[in-house]
């Protein structure tokens, strides 16, 4: 009798104990089911910011080619211009001529105005060339 008693105390703890590990092996599937979905949330997150430097970079890379682009064209015609008026002292002679003919002939201020508004620009440009 005590060996049936002992044999029954020892069925009840071994289902006691297959019931506890099952709870268990139930609680850390939930728990592992918890983290992968934390992780797959982490992981869409990641490609999303990969995704958006991607476009941050080709975006900041096609503005720098603009950029440049537009920098080379400003120059080519800065260069173009400086070389017209440096290779060509006619422009200056021919506004120096027309300032001299304007204060001959008192000419209207409307003419002045005309006058140093091209004047302008034949000086930039020649304070350009002698600054290169």
């Amino acid at each position: 009798m005590i060996l049936k008693d002992k044999l029954k105390a020892c069925l009840r703890s071994k289902r006691s104990l297959s019931q506890q590990l099952s709870e268990t092996e139930g609680n850390m599937l939930a728990i592992i089911d918890k983290y992968k979905e934390k992780l797959n949330i982490a992981v869409a997150h990641e490609h999303r910011l990969v995704d958006e430097y991607a476009k941050v970079l080709a975006e900041k890379e096609s503005r720098g080619r603009v950029i440049d682009s537009l920098h080379g064209e400003a120059i080519m015609w800065m260069d173009r211009f400086a070389f017209t008026l440096n290779g060509s002292q006619e422009l200056p002679q021919m506004l120096a001529k027309a300032k001299a003919m304007a204060d001959v002939y008192t000419a209207p201020k409307e003419i002045y105005r005309l006058l140093n508004y091209y004047q302008h620009p034949i000086d930039l440009m020649a304070h350009i060339i002698r600054s290169r």
